[in-house]
């Protein structure tokens, strides 16, 4: 059996359809489902079974209950990066996801879990799967980063897989649940849709009109590289995972205007909120999963976003 927390929500429920069309359906998925419209991103998935989060947190130390497990794919967590009660991050993403990471290691199970390139903060030191680069600036990125630490000391005391993977800006089908996090792609897609127009922040850290650069990924890629680590458990380790290639935001609007052939940018004031505390650039250095042996390329904004806009306006799967 193959475990997927966080199974119904964007990467995970990405991930179970993969292992679907790799043939396998003997998955338990977890989440908790206080949103049920995450149901859409799983009603087409086979499972064996489902298991609320809260229940899955008070089994996984009994005896014999991850007898038979091959792997666990650890994506659940809080993800929101405006939560500041601090004591509910901590538990909800470093507690939870150390007494996962023992009970593999109890039960020689591959655990293969989301960190996040948050931890990277403003990106001023760069986005190196380095100590150096390394200044969380919200409370859920200081849950990502802390438990990476934690992960490096336990590195070297035990031989399973462990991998964590820090995802740069994913974007892709089954992530309408998400709302306002959502991927720019999405919301540029609902504006052209509405009112033929992509709604872009002005220049901002000295750039110009929607030139802040991101790392773009789009989410098949992401789940090619979790499948190949678990094909190859002799790689352990943190990699980053993005393009490796920043590209603006002017282009992602002007990949989303091309697929609909219609519709302008539209530049709007760079909120106040948001000045100093903006990532206005950021590049994934994957020379980490160069190094173990990931050579498949990653696509370009303009061949991901035709791609999502297919699923997403007519529905090709």
């Amino acid at each position: 059996m193959i475990i997927v927390t966080g199974g119904a929500g964007f990467i995970g429920s990405n991930l179970i359809r993969a292992l679907n069309q790799r043939g396998e359906s003997n998955i338990l998925l977890v989440d908790h489902l206080v949103n049920g419209r995450k149901m859409h991103n799983i009603a087409d998935l086979d499972i064996a079974d489902y298991m609320d989060k809260t229940e899955f947190i008070e089994q996984i130390e009994k005896p014999g209950f991850l007898s038979g497990v091959r792997a666990i794919f650890h994506q659940g967590a809080c993800s929101a990066t405006t939560e500041w009660d601090g004591q509910f991050v901590m538990k909800n993403n470093y507690d939870y996801s150390k007494r996962l990471l023992h009970s593999c290691i109890e039960n020689n199970i591959a655990f293969i879990y989301a960190s996040s390139a948050s931890v990277y903060g403003n990106g001023e030191h760069g986005f190196r799967v380095d100590r150096s680069c390394e200044q969380p600036i919200n409370m859920y990125a200081y849950s990502k980063f802390q438990f990476d630490q934690y992960v490096r000391r336990v590195l070297p005391t035990t031989t399973i897989p462990i991998v964590g993977f820090r995802y740069f800006n994913v974007y892709g089908p089954r992530e309408q649940h998400k709302g306002a996090m959502s991927s720019t792609t999405f919301h540029f897609n609902q504006q052209v849709i509405a009112q033929k127009k992509a709604k872009l922040f002005e220049g901002c850290d000295g750039m110009a009109n929607g030139e802040q650069q991101r790392d773009f990924v789009y989410v098949d890629d992401v789940v090619d590289v979790n499948l190949w680590f678990l094909d190859h458990p002799e790689q352990r380790g943190i990699y980053n995972v993005g393009t490796g290639k920043a590209e603006t935001f002017n282009a992602v609007a002007n990949a989303v205007i091309a697929w609909h052939k219609d519709g302008c940018i539209e530049y709007i004031p760079f909120p106040e909120h948001l000045k100093g505390v903006y990532q206005s650039y950021t590049q994934a250095d994957i020379s980490g999963l160069t190094q173990a042996g990931y050579t498949k390329e990653f696509l370009s904004v303009k061949q991901g976003v035709t791609k999502y806009l297919d699923w997403l306006n007519l529905g090709v799967r």
